[in-house]
Protein backbone atom coordinates (compact mmCIF):
# COMPACT_ATOMS: atom_id res chain seq x y z
CA UNK A 1 0.00 0.00 0.00
CA UNK A 2 2.61 2.58 0.73
CA UNK A 3 4.60 1.49 -2.64
CA UNK A 4 1.10 2.28 -4.35
CA UNK A 5 1.05 5.68 -2.06
CA UNK A 6 4.46 6.36 -3.25
CA UNK A 7 3.60 6.03 -6.98
CA UNK A 8 0.38 7.39 -7.13
CA UNK A 9 0.20 10.60 -5.02
CA UNK A 10 -1.67 13.31 -7.22
CA UNK A 11 -4.29 10.57 -8.50
CA UNK A 12 -4.84 10.12 -4.94
CA UNK A 13 -4.69 13.75 -3.96
CA UNK A 14 -7.06 14.39 -7.12
CA UNK A 15 -9.89 11.58 -5.73
CA UNK A 16 -10.00 13.26 -2.35
CA UNK A 17 -10.77 16.24 -4.20
CA UNK A 18 -13.56 14.74 -6.16
CA UNK A 19 -14.58 13.48 -2.73
CA UNK A 20 -14.97 16.37 -1.54
CA UNK A 21 -16.47 18.16 -4.15
CA UNK A 22 -18.98 15.75 -4.69
CA UNK A 23 -19.96 15.80 -1.21
CA UNK A 24 -20.12 19.22 0.29
CA UNK A 25 -22.67 21.99 -0.53
CA UNK A 26 -21.53 24.21 -3.18
CA UNK A 27 -23.13 27.37 -3.07
CA UNK A 28 -25.34 29.18 -5.85
CA UNK A 29 -23.44 31.18 -8.52
CA UNK A 30 -24.90 32.69 -11.91
CA UNK A 31 -22.87 29.27 -12.96
CA UNK A 32 -25.53 27.22 -11.92
CA UNK A 33 -27.82 29.35 -14.79
CA UNK A 34 -25.64 27.37 -17.65
CA UNK A 35 -27.00 24.31 -19.23
CA UNK A 36 -26.00 21.39 -17.65
CA UNK A 37 -23.06 22.94 -16.02
CA UNK A 38 -22.75 20.17 -13.72
CA UNK A 39 -22.21 17.26 -16.54
CA UNK A 40 -18.74 19.20 -18.41
CA UNK A 41 -17.96 19.78 -14.55
CA UNK A 42 -18.17 15.82 -13.81
CA UNK A 43 -16.30 14.89 -17.65
CA UNK A 44 -13.42 17.68 -16.52
CA UNK A 45 -12.83 16.03 -12.88
CA UNK A 46 -13.09 12.60 -13.91
CA UNK A 47 -10.95 13.53 -17.14
CA UNK A 48 -8.32 14.77 -15.25
CA UNK A 49 -8.47 12.13 -12.75
CA UNK A 50 -7.88 9.59 -15.65
CA UNK A 51 -4.81 12.09 -16.80
CA UNK A 52 -3.07 12.33 -13.67
CA UNK A 53 -3.57 8.32 -13.44
CA UNK A 54 -2.14 8.42 -17.28
CA UNK A 55 1.30 10.47 -16.32
CA UNK A 56 1.61 8.53 -13.20
CA UNK A 57 1.38 5.33 -14.54
CA UNK A 58 3.54 5.95 -17.14
CA UNK A 59 6.38 7.77 -15.09
CA UNK A 60 6.52 4.23 -12.97
CA UNK A 61 6.18 1.43 -15.70
CA UNK A 62 7.74 1.56 -18.73
CA UNK A 63 5.59 -1.41 -20.26
CA UNK A 64 1.72 -1.11 -20.53
CA UNK A 65 -0.45 -3.84 -18.31
CA UNK A 66 -3.37 -3.66 -19.66
CA UNK A 67 -5.40 -5.52 -17.08
CA UNK A 68 -4.25 -2.90 -14.13
CA UNK A 69 -5.10 0.05 -17.08
CA UNK A 70 -8.73 -1.23 -17.59
CA UNK A 71 -9.21 -2.61 -14.04
CA UNK A 72 -7.63 0.10 -11.53
CA UNK A 73 -7.66 3.30 -14.29
CA UNK A 74 -10.88 2.52 -16.40
CA UNK A 75 -13.22 0.94 -14.30
CA UNK A 76 -12.03 2.36 -10.80
CA UNK A 77 -12.60 5.59 -11.45
CA UNK A 78 -15.91 4.94 -12.91
CA UNK A 79 -17.35 2.69 -10.28
CA UNK A 80 -15.73 5.92 -8.28
CA UNK A 81 -18.24 7.83 -9.57
CA UNK A 82 -21.16 5.37 -9.46
CA UNK A 83 -20.31 5.37 -5.41
CA UNK A 84 -20.15 8.98 -5.07
CA UNK A 85 -23.46 9.21 -7.21
CA UNK A 86 -25.26 6.69 -4.44
CA UNK A 87 -23.44 8.35 -1.33
CA UNK A 88 -25.00 11.58 -2.97
CA UNK A 89 -28.96 10.33 -2.83
CA UNK A 90 -28.38 8.59 0.86
CA UNK A 91 -25.65 10.68 2.72
CA UNK A 92 -26.15 13.84 1.91
CA UNK A 93 -29.15 16.10 1.98
CA UNK A 94 -29.04 18.81 -0.43
CA UNK A 95 -27.29 16.38 -3.09
CA UNK A 96 -29.17 13.73 -5.46
CA UNK A 97 -27.72 10.70 -7.29
CA UNK A 98 -28.12 11.07 -11.37
CA UNK A 99 -27.67 8.66 -13.73
CA UNK A 100 -26.57 11.66 -16.41
CA UNK A 101 -23.85 12.48 -13.70
CA UNK A 102 -22.61 8.81 -13.54
CA UNK A 103 -22.30 8.68 -17.79
CA UNK A 104 -20.80 12.01 -17.72
CA UNK A 105 -17.82 10.81 -15.15
CA UNK A 106 -17.59 7.76 -17.27
CA UNK A 107 -17.23 10.02 -20.27
CA UNK A 108 -14.44 11.84 -18.64
CA UNK A 109 -12.57 8.60 -17.75
CA UNK A 110 -12.88 7.53 -21.61
CA UNK A 111 -12.29 11.18 -23.04
CA UNK A 112 -8.79 11.26 -20.13
CA UNK A 113 -7.76 7.39 -21.28
CA UNK A 114 -7.64 8.48 -24.76
CA UNK A 115 -5.83 11.54 -24.11
CA UNK A 116 -3.31 9.83 -21.82
CA UNK A 117 -3.03 7.14 -23.95
CA UNK A 118 -2.36 9.01 -27.21
CA UNK A 119 -0.79 11.89 -26.34
CA UNK A 120 0.58 11.30 -22.97
CA UNK A 121 2.35 8.38 -23.71
CA UNK A 122 3.96 9.44 -26.71
CA UNK A 123 5.63 12.59 -24.91
CA UNK A 124 6.72 9.89 -22.54
CA UNK A 125 7.62 7.76 -25.29
CA UNK A 126 9.50 10.54 -27.36
CA UNK A 127 12.54 11.22 -24.36
CA UNK A 128 10.46 14.30 -23.36
CA UNK A 129 10.86 13.45 -19.79
CA UNK A 130 9.34 17.22 -18.73
CA UNK A 131 6.49 15.41 -16.50
CA UNK A 132 8.85 13.00 -14.73
CA UNK A 133 10.95 16.49 -13.72
CA UNK A 134 7.75 18.64 -12.50
CA UNK A 135 5.55 15.36 -11.00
Amino acid sequence: MINFIRKYPLSLLVILTILFLSLFNPPKTRLNDVTNIDKIVHVCMYGGLELVIWIEYLRHHSNLNWVKILVLGIIAPIMLGGLLELAQMYLTQKRSGEWADLIADAAGVLIGAAVGYFAIQTIFRSGNHFFSQVV
